[in-house]
């Protein structure tokens, strides 16, 4: 059955949360249902399907969050539309401060945090009419690419119980694959919009630098390593949040001024002769897990079905000196966000290990690290550009192997190849996050034993426009959302 045509009557509950982001917003605005209905279906279902998969936390109480969906049907009622998420249940990533709501961070630390106001792009959520239900789950301040803290446990992979949901928006991921969420927020500092897409198999695009400000922030001028971003299950749902999460703000001097309406309208776009750069495992320098390569690599041709060129590529610099790069930048940065917890004993004790180690490498580290680490970061986005001369866009797996056990904290080696770091295994994510392009993580399918996995579609400095569009004709030409549902869905 079609759903755009049926009538209130006939809108079930599997029906609310199956839907499309889009189409359940035009479904309220229709007042074709009402929501009530709608935050009831999904508290149902939530109450379901949320354990074991632990995506949301911090769920407000039922009766709060009826009487603020009556609000929305009593606003409509008056003729009072807030926006295209008017009345639709929300929850932000656990890094995103939320007035009124805990915004742990995933920290013991910040068990008790409830802020006064909402981060900005929150209130942009807000002011489009979302209600926030809760928050979703979050590794501890986003650290490491498996989601789980002391606060509130592990989250586990939509598609299996036993094994990693990614990270750090984890959660998010999770939410939206088991279909608690219509679509969702997330943020990415070294792949944490792309990874856990991958493994759950829904979309997560991490946008230009500076596309969405951050407000309040601590790092107004220096490099944003790290920014917010949409996930969907379909791409016009994700960009359509990112039109809402965009903007320019005055308070976020590095934030772009163009206009985010841009992202709302239509994606459809002719690819013909379009040509991407398969980048792979960068000639052998990334270990990947058997399989990963294979599988991305058959996705990667499902480009040429919509008229794409796909050719191998390899960009003209060392990869050891980005890794080094990225190290430097990230914890020099974390030591200026958690340095003052580092200094105090008490708090000290309640930072996870690779949260010390992280401000410890940071407060070795001289000016003059950091400065070449900024200098070896603008060579790469050059080498890129160069790249961009002869490509249209670059293509590379999102993860360098499949979700693993939920119960490790971290693999310590991949083909043979040991990790030296807790987040080395995530190594493929890096070369988006330092060029500060724009990047989404679509499905690419699935292995023999049912995981899912992720392919990054990089594009040219600023063209997030462009790659939702290629991304849009990929995902109508693979429909694998559609096509592999979750278990606990199919149950």
């Amino acid at each position: 059955m079609n759903q755009a045509s049926l009538s209130p009557a006939q809108l079930s509950l599997n029906d609310l949360v199956a839907a499309d982001a889009l189409e359940l917003s035009e479904w309220i605005r229709l007042r074709k249902v009402s929501c009530r209905e709608v935050m009831s279906a999904f508290l149902d279902h939530i109450e379901r399907v949320n354990t074991p998969a632990n995506a949301i936390v911090s769920l407000r109480e039922r009766a709060t969050l009826l009487a603020e969906a009556d609000e929305r049907d009593a606003q409509l009622a008056r003729g009072e539309y807030l926006g295209w998420m008017h009345g639709m249940p929300q929850a932000p990533k656990d890094l995103t401060a939320t007035a009124g709501i805990p915004s742990t961070q995933g920290s013991p630390l910040l068990r008790n945090e409830v802020p006064k106001a909402d981060a900005l792009m929150a209130a942009r959520m807000r002011a489009q009419g979302a209600i926030f239900i809760g928050k979703t789950n979050t590794p501890e301040f986003g650290l490491g690419s498996n989601t789980y803290n002391t606060v509130f446990g592990t989250t586990l992979n939509a598609y299996d119980p036993t094994r990693s949901a990614g990270g750090s928006s984890g959660g998010t991921a999770v939410a939206l694959a088991l279909r608690m969420l219509p679509v969702a927020d997330g943020s990415d500092m070294m792949g944490s919009l792309r990874n856990p897409a991958g493994w759950n198999n829904v979309f997560g695009f991490r946008p230009s630098q500076g596309r969405v400000p951050s407000v309040p922030a601590h790092d107004l001028f220096f490099h944003q390593l790290g920014y917010a971003g949409p996930m969907g299950r379909n791409v016009p749902d994700l960009a359509m949040l990112l039109s809402t999460q965009a903007g320019y703000d005055a308070r976020a001097p590095l934030s772009l001024a163009e206009d985010p309406v841009q992202f709302a309208g239509s994606l459809e776009r002719d690819f013909r002769c379009a040509r991407i750069g398969w980048l792979g495992d960068y000639g052998g320098y990334l270990p990947m897990e058997d399989g990963v390569l294979a599988l991305c690599e058959t996705a990667v041709k499902e480009f040429e079905s919509i008229g794409c060129k796909v050719e191998a590529a390899r960009p003209d610099f060392a990869m050891e000196r980005l890794w080094q790069a990225w190290l430097t930048l990230r914890q020099f940065s974390c030591a200026g966000t958690l340095g003052a917890f580092y200094r105090d004993p008490e708090k000290h004790r309640l930072l996870k290990p690779e949260a010390q180690w992280e401000v410890e490498g940071g407060l070795k580290l001289s000016a003059e690290d950091v400065w070449n680490a900024t200098v070896t970061r603008s060579q790469w986005y050059n080498t890129l550009l160069a790249l961009f001369e002869h490509y249209d866009y670059l293509a590379l797996p999102s993860a360098q192997l499949f979700p693993f056990d939920a119960s490790e904290h971290w693999p310590k080696s991949i083909a043979g190849r040991a990790m030296d770091t807790y987040h080395r295994w995530m190594e493929v994510v890096i070369g988006g996050s330092l060029a500060g392009l724009p990047v989404i993580s679509v499905p690419a399918g699935f292995d023999a034993q049912g995981l899912p996995m992720g392919l990054q579609i990089i594009g040219k400095p600023r063209a997030d426009l462009s790659v939702l569009q290629l991304a849009h004709a990929y995902d109508q030409a693979t429909q694998w959302v559609k096509r592999r549902l979750p278990a606990q869905l199919d149950a």
